[in-house]
């Protein structure tokens, strides 16, 4: 089935699942970042829902939290289709959808909904395509779902968007970051201070990486995310005729790029803020080894493809059987124990 039909496919389903009481997590299993007390440090990654469709059906699957969007203020219709490729031999997605969503107004209206439901829900807000001022389209997202959004995310790492990468430089990122989190600020007394992460991608250069950590630690973030999806191609791809598609990367594929990136933020970072790691996880294996190079949470999307709704469960059962393995009673106690030998990891021919 065509991918992006099957993805309507699942979104649809998912808006049928009965709305059954969610089964409570091994409390070894809780995490504390951010101001927020998570019940499990797994995460549906954005990308998945993007108009806020399903985010409660997404916590009843097992979920500790769901990401909505990216949401940009204006609906827009995104890249021309096709846009999505399941590499299957190598059990990855290259997509260049270009931030297709309904706009604010229908998904505030669907999270004002369930508002009084339990359950963390983040909003990844971004800009349009055709906007002048795209920091102005960060802040109209904060402004608008200050009430509603358990924290916000800054994507501004996505390769679908001409230019939206260039916000990653570190005058233009100050300039975003210190709007947005001003825009936060003037919300709090009302709606409380919601958490700003920033979503980077992983083909920035160590020097890159060294100013926009420098910026995000100055300006007070709250956390990033490690990493979005990415515009190289290992050589070792089987997929020989659909690695050539342009977009962004992600899946299998991704996992030794995105955790070497996370362990180099991990290490600038000295501890300031915590990260969400993501990339290429599809087991408790690759969970737990995104934990060891710094990741307090993680979140997971192309894994979903390859491997369904139980992967889950067989995520955290994993990490428990981990835990009980090591002796250890709660995984932030393994936060970046394995930072220093994940840059040394070989990361394969690139093109």
């Amino acid at each position: 089935m065509d991918t992006e039909a099957a993805h309507g496919l699942a979104i649809g389903a998912m808006k049928l699942l009965p709305a059954i009481p969610i089964k409570p997590d091994d409390p070894r299993l809780a995490v504390s970042a951010f101001g927020i007390g998570f019940p499990n440090p797994i995460g549906l990654a954005a990308g998945f829902d993007k108009n806020a469709e399903v985010p409660d059906a997404a916590l009843r699957l097992g979920f500790g939290f769901s990401e909505v969007g990216t949401l940009t203020p204006r609906p827009q219709s995104g890249n021309p289709k096709p846009r999505i490729f399941r590499l299957l031999k190598d059990e990855g997605v290259i997509n260049r959808l270009g931030f297709n969503n309904g706009g604010h107004a229908p998904a505030f209206e669907r999270l004002q909904a369930r508002a009084s439901r339990p359950g963390i829900v983040g909003v990844n807000v971004g800009a349009n395509k055709d906007t002048v001022d795209r920091a102005a389209d960060y802040v109209s997202g904060i402004r608008m779902f200050a009430g509603l959004a358990s924290y916000f995310t800054i994507n501004i790492s996505s390769p679908n968007t001409p230019g939206l990468r260039d916000l990653q430089s570190e005058a233009a990122l100050d300039d975003l970051l210190a709007r947005s989190i001003d825009e936060r600020n003037k919300c709090a007394p009302t709606f409380g201070r919601k958490p700003i992460l920033l979503k980077i991608a992983p083909d920035l250069t160590l020097d890159a990486l060294d100013a926009l950590v420098k910026v995000a630690r100055h300006r007070g973030v709250d956390g990033l995310i490690v990493s979005n999806t990415t515009i190289r191609r290992p050589t070792s791809l089987r997929e020989t005729t659909l690695r050539f598609e342009s977009g962004g990367l992600s899946g299998k594929p991704l996992f030794p790029l995105s955790t070497r990136m996370l362990a180099e933020t991990y290490l600038r970072v000295e501890g300031q803020f915590p990260l969400i790691g993501v990339g290429g996880i599809d087991s408790a294996r690759a969970a737990f080894s995104k934990i060891e190079a710094g990741a307090s949470l993680i979140q997971l999307y192309s894994g979903l493809i390859y491997n369904g709704p139980g992967l889950i469960g067989e995520i955290k059962s994993g990490l428990i059987e981990r835990m009980e393995k090591e002796n250890v009673t709660s995984l932030t106690s393994v936060v970046g124990r394995a930072a220093k030998e994940w840059l040394e990891w070989p990361i394969e021919g690139m093109s």
